[in-house]
């Protein structure tokens, strides 16, 4: 089964991505161009990612003591991404970029995904050189992000630490400026960074010339203490290979070493790593007297001003968020898509009758087994509704770029409140499809002779990374439905209820529309409820519920959306096609949608059942 006509319908039938060119940022593209992006990616994903998914899997990341060894594949991978134009696919012409929508480019980017999310596509590095885009001087734009965007070199995110986790506050690693004159060197203000840092992707590797960190750290104060909490953090710019002024390397190594690889349960492609700064093992010589004259630390760049390393780097974070929702929800379909196959070939089972099932009569195809179709419409349901939340999102993101003020700020805001959703929806629900489609395999699932395995192996990672599952669902229920007065809440519930009213008017879907706006009034009244003691601690106990019936209510007001649009096609153009939206839609309204009730309940009544368990009762 193709991916491309479920991306043509969400794109063009339903956001009017071709609208997107009547903006003058996007007027020298066309549906054409957009099509030709498409397919230049398909056919990559096609032939140098989809054959080697179990390679990299099985042929782990190895060090030989000097250099971290990946297959060939991977390097070819590597290749023909960066000479696709896709790093700096949404970048103005002059910075080398192609203009394109981040619509497109999502899109795009979600074939390598579903081929193999594994081997990487080169969001991190995307990630990377975009934050220096906004964040950076002209002159680390010039050198960083261009090099990056080029593929020359590749970017990575240094936020955990082995004794802080997702703790920031906690960050230990200390940057302290590099001797007299630290602040006039062209690249940045010069520091010198000590610490470690945890759970690195990509940290160490031989893909591209050099590998650019992106370092969260702490200046100490005059008393040479850290400053306590997230106030403190400043970020650098740490190259793992010096260069100069011209974006040149210049043969020195920067003090950055890899302490160990990671041994993962999936997404054994990409190299995890833990790395060293400053341990001294390749020393730096010292600019400007340096620490002790000897260049002790890794010598990292200053990003922004001190102390707002953590507003620059949620720029990335953010973005990394979205592009994890859509690792997820690929994860999810290339297992949806491998379990349909199979349920389409594989006889096994008889017919009931009513006098019972007839030995006599040939096995009929899983598929036709009610069970069966029930797990193969949740993964629909799950993976396609995912897919359109991620583009959605978006959709959003160019709005918020391109729009008019108003419109830009409703996106904004927008973005703001679904962002966690974005994140952690396709993480948890995509992982239950993932589920699914080996159960749908039976014992054959469970082995590796089949992929369904290693698509669940791959996707457990989705909700621990940018942000654990506990801590997005703090984020929506503690800051993201309570920011500005709460109008980001209230925005989304106009959108949510302008499709409620156009479903009303249609047969087919007024059932769907009620139920969504019954939905939509648990929520509003769930929030209230949790937060009308004024007390986070009895609100966000029950924040996870939250975030699932919160992201159900969202997914299914995206269905009832996606089916207006179906309906709005003529039906005889794609009748196979429709039928599969409005049986996901309903799958999603009968099966999923009630769920939100038995979620709602504890965080209304600001249930104390799991916060309020003593730890010698375990």
């Amino acid at each position: 089964m193709s991916l491309r006509p479920t991306l043509d319908f969400l794109l063009y039938q339903w956001l009017d991505a071709g609208a997107l060119n009547g903006r003058a940022r996007f007027a020298d593209h066309s549906r054409e161009t957009f099509d030709a992006v498409l397919d230049t990616c398909e056919r990559i994903a096609r032939e140098k990612y989809a054959p080697f998914n179990r390679l990299v899997d099985t042929q782990e990341p190895q060090f030989d003591g000097e250099r971290v060894i990946l297959p060939q594949a991977t390097h070819d991978a590597q290749k023909a991404y960066a000479e696709s134009g896709m790093l700096s696919a949404a970048q103005d012409f002059e910075m080398g970029g192609m203009q394109l929508p981040y619509t497109i480019e999502a899109a795009a980017n979600s074939f390598f995904a579903c081929a193999s999310v594994s081997i990487g596509s080169g969001m991190l590095t995307t990630g990377n050189a975009n934050l220096l885009m906004v964040h950076g001087t002209p002159s680390q734009k010039e050198v960083f992000s261009k090099n990056e965007f080029a593929g020359r070199w590749s970017g990575t995110m240094c936020l955990s630490e082995p004794q802080a986790g997702s703790s920031l506050s906690d960050v230990a690693t200390r940057a302290v400026p590099d001797g007299e004159g630290f602040e006039s060197d062209p690249l940045g203000a010069r520091y010198r960074l000590k610490g470690n840092k945890m759970w690195i992707s990509a940290g160490e590797h031989e893909l591209t010339e050099n590998i650019i960190h992106l370092v969260l750290a702490k200046i100490p104060g005059p008393d040479g203490k850290l400053v306590a909490g997230t106030r403190g953090i400043s970020l650098f710019i740490v190259p793992k290979k010096m260069v100069n002024p011209a974006g040149e390397l210049t043969g020195e190594r920067n003090d950055v070493a890899l302490a160990g690889l990671n041994h993962k349960l999936g997404w054994r492609g990409t190299t995890n790593t833990l790395l060293n700064f400053g341990e001294g093992k390749y020393p730096v010589r010292s600019t400007g007297g340096g620490l002790d004259g000897q260049g002790a630390g890794a010598v990292g760049y200053l990003v922004g001003k001190p102390g707002e390393g953590l507003r620059c780097m949620f720029h990335m974070m953010n973005e990394a968020r979205i592009g994890v929702g859509i690792a997820a929800t690929m994860l999810g379909m290339a297992g949806y898509y491998a379990s349909l196959d199979y349920a389409k070939n594989r006889p096994q089972g008889r017919p009931v009758g009513v006098g019972g099932k007839d030995a006599s009569q040939p096995q009929v195809r899983i598929i036709e087994h009610a069970d069966v179709k029930r797990m193969l419409l949740a993964q629909k349901s799950y993976c396609e509704g995912a897919l359109a939340l991620e583009l959605y999102c978006a959709r959003l993101v160019d709005e918020q770029h391109t729009g008019d003020a108003q419109s830009a700020d409703d996106a904004r805001l927008l973005l703001e409140v679904l962002t966690p959703i974005a994140k952690s929806w396709p993480s948890e629900w995509c992982l239950e499809a993932n589920s699914l489609a080996i159960q749908i395999h039976g014992g054959y699932g469970y082995t590796r002779d089949f992929p369904v395995e290693q698509y669940w192996r791959d996707n457990r990672l989705n909700m621990i990374h940018e942000g654990a599952h506990g801590i997005q669902a703090m984020d929506l229920l503690g800051r993201k439905v309570l920011m500005e007065n709460g109008r980001g809440l209230l925005l989304l519930s106009g959108r949510i209820n302008a499709t409620v009213q156009r479903a009303q008017q249609v047969p087919e879907l007024a059932a769907h529309a009620d139920a969504l706006a019954q939905a939509l009034q648990q929520v509003a009244g769930a929030t209230q409820a949790a937060w009308s003691t004024g007390m986070p601690v009895d609100a966000l106990a029950n924040a996870v519920p939250y975030m699932q019936a919160f992201g159900h209510t969202v997914l299914a007001w995206i269905w009832l959306d996606v089916a207006l649009a179906a309906l709005a096609l003529d039906a005889t153009k794609s009748i196979a096609a429709t039928a599969g939206r409005l049986g996901a839609a309903r799958y999603f309204y009968h099966y999923e949608l009630p769920k939100i009730g038995a979620w709602l309940n504890v965080v209304a009544s600001r249930d104390q059942t799991c916060a309020g368990m003593p730890e010698d009762a375990f």
